[in-house]
């Protein structure tokens, strides 16, 4: 160990370059200058420093105030003091240096492109952040104190029951709260089913995320693609399957609903085998050329998982979703969110209900419906005016549309969109990796006219026509 003294402050001053100057007075000036010097090696650990006493005098400061300095230094680890031994710079095995800087992360990007018509994002800049923030600003000043504690894991019940009431006047969803659980979205909701609740394998639409493929992969989750026609999921290729995965509001990315005789079909299969329907309800709001589509859940609450996040309607950042549940699964999935809320800020919850409560949620998707219908209509009139030969299907309803293309042509026509700075994506990226050339659908792009903003989304379209394939 070091036995150096550090004489004096003049010495001190000298050698190590101690300055007492800053905001905070002398105290806070010499717990910095200490810090620093031992930082940066000029004290090395074991050096034995002046009596405080001794210190206070060359700096010509009270004793209290060294007397302070060392000890809150001590307290943070930098020194050591024991009776007989002194104060001491603490052992280390290297002089800590400066702390290591962490790089700048940039937020996602578009992979340097100019233009955004990926699916999946609403218009995030039509947030309604005026009557949000009226919401959280009634949910904070009536919450209960007891709001503040742990949150219970099914949710809060305010916020459940005004979605027991919502869905089942705008999506025919029979429940009640108690068999509604609060999660973070659909993927959270997958997690909390598999494996706790359920097991596969698990049935899958052959077109669907490939994020939600990996996540029950996993799990141990083994899935098990279905043919997609013009009438949605051909659910008559059910075999021993103890669950499917559907999206019969909207097939996702396809388009289309499922047809009528086949949702009365999948509600029979679940009930003869025992098994399951997952409804993925993503983005049941939206729909324009035709009449609401209710969900399947309505056929039959106890053969019906409904799933539904207001990332589309909303915006992803404030991760809402839940879970309509049959009776028998709500003591599961709450045993595997755990006894505490962990997951869906209480307050976002709150705020969320009163959202719903006070008509805003109605009036917005309202608005959007309106939004959204417009750009589709808009990207109608684009390909009718510069791709004539490009069919568009999937438009009767959601925030995204599929451009079927000629064969053979769908690789390169995401090359061009690369080139015309669009990112987009190709059909083929969310083909099941089970899937057989039965169940491949043409070359196509899925293209998302909800994601740019509004002044945005003229040139996106120009970019896109641009890169479609010619005749």
């Amino acid at each position: 160990m070091t036995d150096s003294w550090v004489n004096s402050a003049r010495g001190l001053g000298a050698d190590l370059h101690l300055e007492l100057s800053g905001p905070g007075g002398r105290r806070a000036a010499l717990i910095r200058a200490l810090r620093e010097a031992i930082r940066d090696g000029r004290l090395v650990p074991g050096t034995r420093l002046p009596p405080y006493r001794s210190l206070a005098a060359d700096l010509g400061v009270a004793r209290n105030t060294v007397a302070d300095a060392y000890a809150e230094l001590v307290a943070e680890g930098w020194l050591t003091a024991r009776q007989g031994s002194g104060t001491r710079v603490a052992e280390r095995v290297e002089p800590l240096g400066a702390p290591e800087r962490v790089p700048r992360k940039e937020p996602p990007r578009t992979h340097g492109s100019r233009h955004d018509l990926r699916q999946g994002t609403p218009d995030v800049s039509a947030f309604p952040r005026a009557a949000w923030l009226a919401s959280y600003r009634r949910a904070l000043h009536r919450a209960p104190n007891e709001s503040f504690g742990p949150g219970d894991p099914a949710g809060r019940i305010e916020l459940r029951e005004a979605l027991a009431e919502y869905l089942a006047r705008a999506r025919g969803v029979r429940t009640e709260p108690g068999r509604i659980v609060i999660c973070s979205g659909f993927a959270h909701a997958l997690r909390l089913l598999f494996p706790a609740v359920l097991r596969g394998p698990l049935a899958v639409e052959s077109y669907g995320l490939p994020f939600h493929r990996e996540l029950l992969a996993a799990a141990g989750v083994r899935t098990v693609p279905l043919a997609l026609d013009e009438d949605g999921a051909r659910v008559g290729d059910l075999g021993g399957e103890r669950a499917v995965l559907l999206t019969p509001a909207h097939q996702f990315p396809t388009g289309g609903p499922l047809h009528p005789a086949r949702r009365a079909a999948v509600v029979d299969w679940a009930r003869a085998g025992g098994g399951v329907v997952l409804e993925d309800d993503y983005d049941g709001e939206f729909r324009y050329d035709r009449k609401p589509v209710g969900a399947v859940q309505g056929l039959d609450p106890e053969r019906v998982v409904h799933l539904g996040s207001v990332s589309k309607s909303l915006s992803p950042a404030l991760r809402l979703g839940w879970m309509v549940l049959p009776v028998r699964y709500v003591d599961g999935v709450l045993a595997a969110k755990g006894e505490r809320e962990a997951w869906a800020g209480v307050l976002d919850q709150l705020a969320l209900a009163d959202f719903i409560r006070s008509g805003s949620y109605d009036r917005h998707v309202r608005r959007m419906r309106q939004r959204y219908r417009g750009r589709r209509d808009r990207l109608v009139e684009a390909l009718a005016a510069h791709a004539p030969h490009v069919r568009v299907t999937g438009i009767a309803a959601g925030l995204h549309a599929v451009l079927e293309l000629p064969p053979g042509s769908e690789s390169s026509a995401v090359k061009a969109a690369v080139w015309q700075g669009l990112a987009l994506d190709g059909l083929a990226e969310f083909r099941h990796p089970g899937a057989t050339a039965a169940m491949t659908a043409p070359d196509g792009l899925v293209v998302g006219y909800a994601t740019p903003p509004e002044h945005a989304y003229g040139a996106a379209l120009e970019a896109l026509c641009a890169a479609l394939p010619p005749p």
